[in-house]
């Protein structure tokens, strides 16, 4: 569809092109200037690599509802946009890990060094789109592993600078699911030669599904001031982030008895949720090392908080064809998080009551047998029963988790661009020197609770009663299950450089190779507490019978990783509109700093050999880029921590190693036929699948083998149509878009599906003067879709169907309204 759009697109403006050369220019000069993964500013038809620049227009017409949903328009990333604002799940060009190996930058360095804090990613996890941000660019595969590490991807932001002319933007977003929020943005001169840049947002939001309380608030706050040379610039630059964030965790929506029959009067597909009040004042307790109780309250409504402070200094100066380029950014902050975090599957509610039968009348039935076991509501003393047959006739569990972490990161870039003349074309070479300090500490601590199968749950006890209906004990205490089911008491420090060089090599006018290596050398030191099981020894509840405890003794390691990625590619260019590239690379991903910080850990390097092979076409507003790729991992790391069901634990690795493949094509396309009209999308086909996995624990990797891989589809994309006309003194802007996502499995051995799904959003947006109105809806047709699956426990044995019956839900349709002012 869109290669045959863009045929007659390129008619149209042939056409145009003949007629009108002075207009041929100017819409030319429109072209996206690149400046990620290159050693200078270029033309994106000119870089041998996929890229693509999502400027402000276009991200308001997308209208993301977070920073993965604007992400998942691009060719080759599929996300998972549902679990709310933050920390949703980005995948690579198959590349079979939650963030895809995608290294977010903001201008051109990360906020934090690892792709993952505790808890937090350095991604979407502390980055956020606002006024302040000019333009998002998007690097897949290419010398990304040159310009950061652990990358086969790049998102980088690059963010507003003032200039002579003052210039301001504010705007108010309305929605439907109570959704209030302020951005605003002013930039200008301050000086001779020196320019200011202030802007940010803030926000309530009572959120997509009902968790009884608001899901975010928050905001963020953005400044920095240049001052030009005569060669060059120099910037200073601020962020402050201070952000509430609920997590959205997957809910069960079939009856596992009998998956025909849904669960959906009970808990709502498209705004249902197992958080709830009744988790509001959660007390967990565990065990310090020194051998005294202790007891955390702990509230769900406060999410995810994020807190953190980024100060930065930018430096360009050109001497005498000299390019020097050096940035420096510093991050101190901290992360807590509370979440309400699905476990196995809802559970008849008799046969559960029944399974800790035996348990309850030796623990409660020495002087009055237990003559039953039943259900009341949590904390009524076990005087105000609850019947699951009135309901659903399930009841079911959830691990609250609670998690404090500090963090910091130092990070700074040097380097150096020359370019230079020879007899067989000229040299662009770029060297420099990369170097970062940077560590967190980890408090963690899990307990299982057990609800009702309903949104917004309340916290149930199972009750042990004698014959005359006394009670006699419990075997759940105020909701709780199991007290501190997981603890974790750590901390871990790094330090790495890394020094790289590139060279871009114009042999002739159309044929230019590129070639880039970066040597990574890293040092980890950490240690954790190790931790046994204790009895607290309350005789009414065996809720405390197994608590997590810290004892004495810490576990301190050291670990001094290296990484070598390099790459060389080849561009050549038909003509001014017509062009070609090929591209090897070798990405080697060393463990992550928390191996340092964990007990028994799963040790190893990830490597991935990544080929591309792309055409590429550009004629005017027109463009296709095509391209072909083909990723290896040996060895891969498959590794995963599972929810142990009879103990509650979730701190143990169960360890896959082996190869895995991706191989697909991606299509970037626009087509702009005639002046009123232009159709945007993006498809990607692709094949991954796992190779060769082995296991040290007795499951059985064979059948794993050519496996699709866990939550990758081989078929999604979009496609984004647009209708522009005048009205009166203004202009009227009409556009859709239409997402599909092809068929995934939660499982390694592909026993329950993801099914494929579809969805429809459109909006409207009026530009009179520096007014500017928009309305837009996602979802409009309410389509239901199940992400991620149930990933604590379906990883190895499926959902028990060969269609999920527990997963993450697409949102359901809802609407915002957005009011801009510009001056």
């Amino acid at each position: 569809m869109l290669a045959m759009g863009l045929a007659l697109g390129c008619a149209t403006q042939a056409q145009a092109e003949n007629a009108a050369p002075a207009q041929r220019a100017a819409t030319d000069a429109q072209t996206d200037i690149i400046v990620t993964g290159a050693a200078r500013a270029e033309r994106r038809f000119d870089v041998s690599y996929a890229v693509n620049s999502l400027g402000q227009d276009e991200v308001a017409k997308i209208a993301p509802k977070n920073f993965a949903d604007l992400l998942g328009t691009v060719p080759g990333i599929h996300v998972e946009a549902t679990g709310g604002e933050v920390q949703n799940i980005t995948r690579v060009r198959g590349i079979p890990t939650d963030r895809g190996y995608l290294i977010f930058q903001q201008d051109g360095l990360p906020l934090y060094h690892e792709i993952d804090g505790v808890f937090f990613n350095s991604g979407e996890g502390m980055n956020r789109y606002d006024l302040m941000s000019e333009r998002v660019e998007v690097v897949r595969g290419g010398p990304a592993p040159i310009y950061a590490s652990s990358a086969a991807a790049v998102a980088n932001t690059i963010t507003i600078s003032g200039k002579e002319q003052a210039a301001g933007k504010a705007q108010i977003t309305l929605g439907d699911t109570g959704l209030y929020r302020l951005d605003a943005m002013q930039s200008g001169p301050l000086g001779n030669r020196t320019y200011y840049a202030v802007g940010g947002f803030i926000r309530q939001h009572d959120g997509y599904r009902d968790s009884g309380f608001p899901s975010d608030k928050g905001g963020q706050i953005r400044a920095n001031i240049k001052h030009d040379f005569d060669n060059g610039f120099i910037k200073a630059t601020v962020t402050y982030v201070n952000d509430h964030n609920v997590f959205y965790l997957p809910i069960p929506v079939a009856d596992p008895r009998n998956p025909a029959t849904s669960l959906n009067p009970y808990i709502d597909y498209f705004n249902g949720t197992m958080n709830s009040p009744s988790l509001r004042n959660v007390v967990i307790k565990y065990r310090d090392g020194a051998g005294v109780t202790q007891s955390l309250t702990r509230d769900l409504a406060d999410g995810r908080h994020m807190r953190f402070f980024n100060a930065g200094l930018q430096y360009q100066g050109d001497f005498d064809g000299w390019l020097v380029s050096s940035k420096l950014g510093v991050t101190k902050g901290k992360s807590s998080f509370d979440a309400f975090y699905s476990t196995t599957n809802p559970a008849d509610a008799t046969t559960f009551a029944n399974s800790y039968l035996a348990a309850a009348q030796t623990a409660f039935g020495a002087v009055t047998p237990v003559a039953r076991m039943g259900y009341a509501l949590a904390g009524s003393n076990g005087l105000t029963a609850y019947n699951p047959a009135s309901a659903s006739g399930l009841v079911m569990s959830g691990q609250y988790r609670a998690v404090e972490s500090k963090f910091y990161s130092v990070q700074g870039d040097l380097g150096v661009t020359r370019k230079f003349d020879t007899r067989l074309g000229s040299h662009d070479l770029r060297a420099g020197v990369y170097a970062s300090f940077y560590g967190n500490t980890n408090f963690t601590v899990y307990q299982d609770m057990l609800i009702e199968v309903s949104g917004k749950p309340r916290t149930l006890d199972l009750v042990a009663y004698s014959a005359a209906g006394a009670v006699l004990g419990s075997v759940t205490q105020n909701g709780v299950l199991r007290y501190g089911t997981t603890l974790a008491n750590a901390k871990a420090d790094a330090r790495m450089i890394a020094l790289y060089a590139n060279d871009t090599w114009d042999i002739t006018d159309g044929l230019r190779v590129d070639a880039g290596i970066r040597r990574e050398w890293y040092g980890y030191t950490g240690f954790a507490t190790n931790t046994t099981a204790a009895d607290l020894g309350d005789a009414t509840t065996l809720a405390d019978n197994a608590v997590r405890s810290l004892n004495a003794t810490t576990v301190n390691q050291k670990l001094n990783p290296s990484a070598t990625n390099w790459t060389v590619g080849a561009n050549y260019d038909f003509s001014r509109h017509l062009g070609a590239y090929a591209r090897v690379s070798n990405l080697e991903v060393p463990p992550q700093m928390g191996v340092v910080a964990a007990i028994n850990p799963t040790i190893i390097k990830t490597k991935a050999r990544q080929l591309e092979l792309g055409v590429k076409a550009s004629f005017g507003k027109n463009y296709l880029y095509v391209t072909g790729f083909y990723t290896k991992f040996d060895p891969f790391n498959a590794s995963f921590v599972a929810f142990n069901p009879a103990t509650g634990r979730n701190d143990q690795s169960v360890p896959f190693i082996g190869q895995a493949v991706a191989k697909g094509i991606e299509i970037d396309g626009s087509v702009v036929p005639v002046s009123w009209f232009a159709l945007n999308g993006s498809i990607t086909l692709a094949d991954p699948q796992y190779r060769n996995l082995v296991n040290s624990s007795g499951a059985d990797p064979s059948a794993v083998n050519g496996r699709q891989i866990i939550r990758e589809p081989k078929f999604f994309g979009n496609l984004r149509p647009t209708v522009n006309f005048d009205l009166g003194k203004g202009n009227v802007e009409l556009y859709g878009r239409y997402e599909w996502v092809g068929r995934r499995y939660v499982d390694l051995y592909n026993l329950t599906a993801l099914p494929a799904y579809q969805t429809l959003g459109a909006g409207a947006t009026l530009n009179w003067g520096a007014w500017r109105v928009q309305l837009v809806g996602d979802n409009l047709t309410n389509a239901k879709g199940l992400t991620e699956g149930n990933p604590r426990t379906d990883q190895l044995a499926g959902q028990g169907a060969s269609n999920a019956i527990y997963g993450r839900p697409l949102f359901g349709r809802n609407v915002r309204l957005v009011v801009g002012l510009s001056w």
